[in-house]
């Protein structure tokens, strides 16, 4: 009985004779290691660029001259978002949602420096990044390369010779699917190593030195998204009529899947639940910031407070300057503004991500571009992350500020502190979520992964045993 490994063997040897596979072979393996060198390359320019800016902003902050604290509070420091090394693959969303934050008092600023403004939108258009190309260009590859599995068999007559030999089907199928898989690692391979590579001339105290397992997984999803690919690929191939009928089928799933969908589900989901224009929301927030009569409020019963703790009844009386617990209380009613306006505008968000997540029960790629940009560490959730983080940070400065002007401030005096104040801020550290967290905010995408993989391998073999062999 012929085996497995026989089958596999000569459809992968019929490939590699293939002119056709050596010229799909060599576009394919061009693109990834060009696309992994220009990451690995941006990757590099960036993360000095930020390690550099972030160690300039710092010394700004501790050489500033002898101020009243509220003013070094404007003064602020910029906050830059560490890069990822797994960014190399799949940049997702960091292009677009900016680098650096300016964290000053009274305002929860947005992200400046996104590199995508400064893009033409033929250079938007002509960039393939790795992840582009392992989410579109590969399953194209793969689809060129097994349409005919089947179907070109059945035409030639030698499907009907193979069965007659007393091949299963089941083995059949699988021979088939091992071969295409060794076809595709032989590009896969070197564009690993050449991945591998890449990530080992990086920064030795990035995401992968305390998350390694991220690469692990990473490689999981794609894999199984190659083999979800390569089970459609020959399902439809031994179910369609003839070579050509499989290859129009599979054109048209591998446009709907890797073209269309994406767009398609990210409007719907826009629609469903839309977001405010920046504009809407600034004079928004803007409204609620001024409002004075909350403010007023606060300040009342914030001295109703002290004159009761320090048993005085003025202003003037309290041991301590009102003037820097005036601007926290302000601080404190900013903080309930910001967390109000952006709590809802992300809720919109992650509205928008749930339709994006479920959407991939029609399209496997967008399971696999939300898991890519989560493991990357560059989706939308651990963005937020680190935007919490950077607001807390920047809460604290202010915290520090106001306590040092209550405590010292005398009335009719100017009040200047120096850097000994500037030194109890420490420097800005950010860490990112571990793995387990990424993946149970994404686990609504690994599962619909999972179905897929299951249901494109049963629907690989069922239609194997229904083929026709003539």
């Amino acid at each position: 009985m012929v085996s497995t490994v026989r089958i596999a063997r000569k459809e992968l040897t019929e490939m590699l004779r293939d002119g056709r596979f050596r010229a799909l072979a060599g576009v394919v393996l061009a693109v990834s290691l060009v696309s992994l060198a220009a990451g690995w390359r941006h990757y590099d320019d960036l993360s000095r660029q930020h390690r550099t800016a972030q160690s300039a902003t710092r010394e700004q902050w501790l050489r500033q001259p002898n101020k009243n604290p509220h003013s070094a509070a404007h003064y602020g420091v910029y906050a830059f978002k560490p890069k990822s090394q797994l960014a190399i693959v799949d940049t997702g969303i960091d292009p677009y949602m900016g680098v650096a934050v300016w964290l000053e008092a009274h305002k929860q600023n947005e992200f400046k420096y996104r590199p995508a403004q400064d893009r033409t939108a033929v250079q938007r258009f002509g960039e393939m990044t790795a992840a582009e190309t392992l989410q579109i260009l590969v399953p194209l590859f793969i689809v060129l390369m097994t349409f005919s599995a089947f179907a070109g068999e059945r035409e030639q007559g030698t499907l009907r010779q193979l069965l007659s030999l007393g091949v299963s089907r089941r083995t059949l199928a699988l021979g088939k699917a091992l071969g295409s898989a060794a076809a595709l690692g032989l590009i896969l391979v070197p564009a690993t190593i050449a991945g591998v590579a890449a990530l080992l001339l990086t920064s030795r105290d990035g995401l992968l030195a305390s998350e390694p397992t991220r690469a692990v997984w990473l490689a999981i999803v794609y894999l199984a998204y190659f083999a979800i690919v390569v089970a459609i690929a020959l399902a439809v191939s031994a179910r369609a009529r003839s070579a050509r009928l499989a290859l129009v089928i599979l054109l048209t799933f591998w446009f709907a899947n890797g073209l269309v969908a994406s767009r398609a589900i990210a409007d719907l989901a826009a629609v469903l639940y839309p977001t405010p224009s920046a504009v809407a929301f600034q004079k928004a927030l803007e409204r609620e910031l001024n409002d004075p009569a909350d403010v007023r409020r606060r300040l009342d019963r914030r001295k109703a407070e002290l004159f009761q703790r320090y048993g005085v009844s003025t202003v003037d009386a309290l041991p301590i300057a009102f003037s820097g617990i005036s601007l926290q209380e302000g601080e404190e009613h900013g903080n309930e503004v910001f967390d109000r306006h952006y709590s809802r505008l992300f809720a919109q968000y992650e509205r928008q991500n749930v339709v994006y997540r479920l959407g991939a029960l029609a399209a496997p790629m967008l399971a696999v571009r939300s898991l890519s940009m989560g493991l990357s560490g560059t989706d939308f959730a651990q963005h937020r992350d680190f935007i919490d983080a950077a607001e807390t940070y920047r809460r604290d400065i202010q915290r520090v500020m106001n306590e040092d002007i209550t405590a010292n401030q005398k009335k009719g005096e100017v009040y200047l502190a120096g850097a000994a104040l500037w030194q109890k801020v420490p420097d800005f550290e950010y860490s990112a979520p571990p793995t387990w967290w990424v993946l149970v905010n994404q686990r609504w995408s690994l599962a619909i992964l999972g179905l897929w993989l299951v249901v494109s391998i049963a629907s690989m073999f069922g239609a194997t045993q229904r083929a026709r062999v003539d």
